[in-house]
């Protein structure tokens, strides 16, 4: 796979971008409130209109937001199959505390506080999102 160089679209941000990268979809029920609370918790923008996509400052996607049942992608089609089993959103950040607080302010309710990962050795917490699907947002590490 090569590398290409260049900046983002409607913005003089250089970027370094490998030929494969993943673009997470999520099918929820509700856009709109969706995409505020991603926005809330990670402090991040948001572009689109019917695929809203949650971009960080640095105008990489962190995720994209897409209704049930539109545009026949079949597996956002019937959300009574349930949402998220078999995944997990694993954010790693250098920002744990602030989104940990950002969590606080809306009041959401949290599966696990921050903790020490034994397996990992970083501390993490995790949630749910409004669509149920499970997030766990951990201090950043490599691999």
């Amino acid at each position: 796979m090569g590398v290409r160089t260049g900046t983002f679209q409607h913005s003089a941000t250089p970027f370094i971008m490998t030929e494969l990268k993943l673009d997470p979809i999520l099918a929820v029920h509700d856009l709109q409130a969706s995409a505020e609370w991603y926005r809330t918790v990670f402090n991040c923008q948001s572009t689109g209109v019917h695929l809203i996509n949650l971009v960080t400052d640095a105008g990489e996607v962190l995720l994209c937001l897409h209704p049930w049942g539109e545009h026949g992608h079949p597996t956002l089609q019937n959300p009574k199959q349930g949402s998220g089993n078999g995944l997990l959103l694993y954010f790693r950040t250098v920002n744990l505390e602030a989104i940990r607080k950002n969590v606080a302010a809306i009041k959401h309710p949290i599966e696990e506080d921050i903790h020490l990962n034994p397996h990992s050795g970083c501390r993490e917490f995790s949630l749910r999102d409004l669509d149920g699907y499970f997030l766990t947002i951990t201090e950043y590490h490599n691999y």
